[in-house]
Parts: C-alpha cells; sequence; structure tokens
C-alpha cells in the first residue's frame, strides 16, 4: 500500500463516482463524524456519485438512505439497495431535502428470498448452539436475506471463534464474510462487486466494470478485499492495518488517518484534483 499523497493527480481527476464502504470507513466509534458527513456533500455537490455498499441491513440503512447526501445504499453485502424515491433509472432527480420516502429493489425474487431466510436461521441457530460466546448481531431483526454475528461491535469474539462461524456458514453452502464489526453469511452469487454493478447498472444505466477507473472504492476490512481487487484506485482508511495480514488483496493507497477522518481525507484529494483541472 502507498500513501494516499502517492496517488497521482491526473489518475484522480477522471473519477466521477465513489463506492464506500460504511462501518469503521465512513464512521467512527459507530456513528458519522462531522468531517466525514461533510465530505459526502462535497463530493456530491462537486458533482460526484456517491454510493455505500455495506454488509449492515436494508432496515439499519433506511435512515441514512434519507439523510445522507448519497445516490442510494447497497446493503446485506449486495442483495439489495435502497433508493431515495426522487432517485430515478437515469439518476438524480429533485432536491436532495425532499428524500422522505425509499424503494428497495433486491437481486432475488420473494420467493426465493423467503426459502433462504428460513435456511439462514437455522444456520444461525446452529452458530449460536455451537459456538462459545457466538450471538447474533443486534441489527439482526432488519436483515431480510443475510445473518451476523457479531465479533467486535458489542462483542469481542476470539479468532478461533470467528473461523468456526465461518466454517459453519460455509458448510451449510452459505457465503460468509467478515467486516471490521460482524461475520456475515447468505446464500446467492451476490457480493459487493456483485451489488455495485447491479446498482450503477439499475440506477445509473452505466456498465461500471467497463468505466472502473472511474470509480474509486474505500473499505476498512477483509469483507472489502474482492473490491480492492477489482478497482484500480482502491484506497484503506488507516485503521486497516488490522486486517492486513489476513488480506490476500490491499488497497493501492492507504489514507494517513482511520475511519471517517480517513475517509474525509479521500474527498479532499479527489476535490483538490478537480479544483486544479478547472484552474488549469
Amino acid at each position: 500500500m502507498q500513501a494516499l499523497s502517492q496517488w497521482p493527480e491526473n489518475t484522480r481527476t477522471p473519477i466521477q463516482g465513489v463506492l464506500t464502504d460504511i462501518d469503521d470507513t465512513l464512521t467512527t466509534d459507530g456513528a458519522i463524524t462531522p468531517d466525514a458527513l461533510q465530505a459526502l456533500a462535497d463530493l456530491k455537490a462537486a458533482g460526484l456519485h456517491v454510493i455505500p455498499i455495506t454488509g449492515r441491513p436494508v432496515g439499519w440503512s433506511a435512515p441514512f438512505a434519507t439523510s445522507w447526501p448519497v445516490d442510494a445504499i447497497v446493503a446485506e453485502n449486495g442483495a439489495c439497495a435502497l433508493l431515495p424515491q426522487n432517485s430515478s433509472q437515469n439518476g438524480l432527480q429533485g432536491a436532495p431535502d425532499k428524500r422522505e420516502q425509499l424503494s428497495k429493489i433486491y437481486q432475488q425474487d420473494a420467493a426465493t428470498r423467503a426459502a433462504q431466510y428460513t435456511r439462514m436461521q437455522q444456520v444461525l441457530a446452529t452458530i449460536e448452539a455451537q459456538v462459545p460466546g457466538a450471538h447474533r448481531a443486534t441489527d439482526s431483526p432488519g436483515r431480510e436475506c443475510d445473518i451476523a454475528i457479531d465479533h467486535s461491535e458489542f462483542t469481542q469474539l476470539p479468532q478461533a471463534a470467528i473461523d468456526a462461524c465461518v466454517h459453519i456458514m460455509r458448510a451449510a453452502g452459505m457465503n460468509a464474510t467478515v467486516s471490521s464489526i460482524h461475520i456475515n453469511g447468505w446464500f446467492g452469487a451476490h457480493d459487493k462487486w456483485v451489488g455495485a454493478e447491479w446498482l450503477v447498472r439499475e440506477l445509473l444505466g452505466r456498465d461500471l466494470a467497463a468505466e472502473i477507473e472511474r470509480w474509486v472504492y474505500i473499505g476498512d476490512s477483509t469483507n472489502d478485499q474482492k473490491m480492492f481487487e477489482r478497482f484500480p484506485h482502491s484506497v484503506g482508511v488507516a485503521n486497516i492495518a488490522r486486517f492486513v495480514p489476513q488480506l490476500a488483496h490491499l488497497p493501492r493507497y492507504v489514507t494517513p488517518s482511520a475511519r471517517g477522518a480517513g475517509f474525509a481525507e479521500l474527498a479532499q484529494a479527489l476535490l483538490e484534483a478537480r479544483t486544479h483541472r478547472s484552474q488549469d
């Protein structure tokens, strides 16, 4: 990983969109800080698309989809997305302060989601019964398409217990990934990358893979590494250092600061490049 300051300005200038993790990337100690919130607003004001992609549940994400200055939020590791009512298939329309209503779209049909939900609850019960100290995340009531075990938000699980939870999920045929706070499991082919491609296509009518050099991804943990692998412009906030030994794919750049302050530094790097271009 190189310092964010080593990111060449001429490759920052064409960036048109920011895809970002939420927990411990946008947020600090579970809440978005004023500097990160202002960074979101500044990016949107400059005309960039901003789309958080999170393992958090759709229910947890809904208030932020209406109150943060973002295009949409992709939740549950790509399974579903929340679009403010003033969004359209061809981009955003309307004033940003009129976003009380949301629409939800899903990668899977209702019958598939219902059948998988029942299976996932069985796996969740097995984990809680077999792994000492393992408990479902407190945001579980808002989950529709995955399950989550808390390992660092309100409960501290040792690595052996985290590994055991992942093993049970995968033995049941689920995908499993570890974020900075939760162990997530789900059925289906979606993940953060698939969810990003899907949402950019549905919301903006654009092909993310074809224009990937115009986007940047920022994250902080092992469940972001597929995005780090895909994006030529990938950034980790400083607290990614905790997960570096477990990452097969590292971000290209790392911010000086951790969590929300690091996100604000990324935003500043993008905005400075655009300002310099306009002055040339």
